[in-house]
């Protein structure tokens, strides 16, 4: 029971102070990214200025495809899984939160991620997920504005 009260009463301190931190709460706009995913964020990476885009952003997050091409023929491998693991791990649980959402109410969403759902496993979609949710942050950091939710 006293461990369940200090994680409450630190949850809504962060909760707080997740608040009054304007970064932290334009992160929070994003659909998936809670307080302590965009804390965590700010925290590491500040305003995200050192990456010249979103796929950098989600490549140093170790989000994106190992890329081995040579001579003409484009090969795609594995996700990288090579970055920082607890933004990453972070990323990928808000996005399998979100795939419960999806799955029950679909026309609420975004169609692509609909799409993705519809032909991927659910782990695969949620990697996916994670990836353009990476790219979306970085592009929130960048302007310095709140996400506009694409509904279409």
């Amino acid at each position: 029971m006293f461990l369940h009260t200090k994680i409450l009463r630190h949850s809504r301190h962060m909760t707080q102070i997740a608040k009054r931190e304007k970064r932290v709460a334009l992160l929070r706009t994003i659909p998936g990214v809670g307080p302590i995913t965009a804390s965590a964020i700010v925290a590491t990476v500040g305003s995200g200025k050192q990456f010249n885009n979103g796929r950098e952003f989600a490549a140093w997050l170790g989000l994106t495809p190992l890329n081995k091409s040579s001579g003409g023929k484009r090969r795609i491998g594995h996700i990288s899984k090579i970055g920082d693991q607890y933004i990453r791990r972070l990323l990928v649980l808000g996005m399998t939160s979100r795939i419960r959402s999806i799955r029950s109410e679909p026309k609420k969403f975004d169609p692509w991620f609909a799409d993705i759902l519809s032909r991927k496993p659910s782990r695969v979609a949620a990697i996916a997920m994670a990836n353009k949710t990476a790219r979306m942050i970085w592009a929130v950091l960048m302007r310095n504005e709140r996400y506009k939710v694409r509904i279409v």
